[in-house]
């Protein structure tokens, strides 16, 4: 006959299992900031993406002359992580053209 375990040692397996690592991803939103983009634009080096995010201040860009962008943010990754968000942006495209229509890109 199996031995039953003790109420202690169960609550030290349980304890346990609590502090064991957690696998997947843990979000922290806290350090989040939201900033709106019109504009985006990007370079690259060996061993990086840039990413830059800015505003169009232009009212009306076929009027000609000079188009205003202020750019707000740069965000430099690695080539692998650029590949990853090319994959998953463009599979996020996808979904939104099917449901919503073609995006025109100028």
């Amino acid at each position: 006959m199996a031995k039953k375990p003790k109420t202690d040692e169960l609550a030290a397996d349980a304890a346990d299992a609590k502090d064991a690592p957690k696998s997947g991803v843990a979000w922290r939103e806290e350090k989040m900031q939201t900033q709106y983009a019109n504009v985006v634009n990007v370079q690259s080096t060996r061993e990086q993406v840039d990413l830059f995010f800015g505003t169009n201040l232009t009212w009306n860009p076929e009027t000609g002359g000079q188009m205003i962008v202020d750019l707000t943010n740069r965000i430099m990754v690695t080539p692998l992580a650029a590949k990853r968000l090319s994959t998953i942006l463009a599979a996020v495209l996808h979904e939104h053209e099917r449901r919503y229509g073609a995006l025109e890109v100028e």
